[in-house]
């Protein structure tokens, strides 16, 4: 094996301070880079381009796995992209995920509102089991 490297006690502080700082700069990247997807996000939504609002909403949950603080904005933005995409079924459910998974957040608040105005626009019945029906069956000759 090789000898250590040995260094003077003026490099070693140095080396410590090099290490933080790209540890620093690590987390700052992610950051960054989460809050960029979003905002590029919320831009394509004004723009009314739901597939680019996904994409870029799957690009946050990528970089956001160690900050679930983000998730019920994702959430509610992901919702509204279905509504619009006139998806109430799906939107529906991605508010009900919401306020089930986050029920004193802000953003569990906006998503019982736009359960409400899915209600009174007909797109949704709260509290209402679904009503199944058995196939009928028809001969193929």
């Amino acid at each position: 094996m090789g000898r250590p490297i040995c260094c003077s006690a003026k490099e070693s502080p140095m080396r410590m301070l090099i290490v933080l700082a790209l540890a620093a700069s690590a987390v700052g990247c992610t950051r960054w880079s989460m809050d960029h997807h979003l905002n590029n996000a919320y831009r394509a939504y004004d723009r009314g381009d739901c597939q680019r609002v996904m994409l870029e909403l799957s690009q946050v949950d990528r970089t956001s796995r160690a900050r679930p603080f983000i998730h019920p904005e994702v959430a509610l933005l992901r919702g509204q992209c279905l509504e619009r995409q006139a998806l109430y079924v799906d939107a529906a459910q991605t508010y009900q995920y919401l306020i089930q998974r986050y029920p004193g957040n802000e953003y569990a608040y906006r998503a019982q509102a736009r359960l409400q105005t899915l209600e009174k626009l007909g797109h949704y019945r709260g509290g209402e089991p679904a009503v199944t029906r058995p196939a009928t069956s028809v001969p193929w000759r």
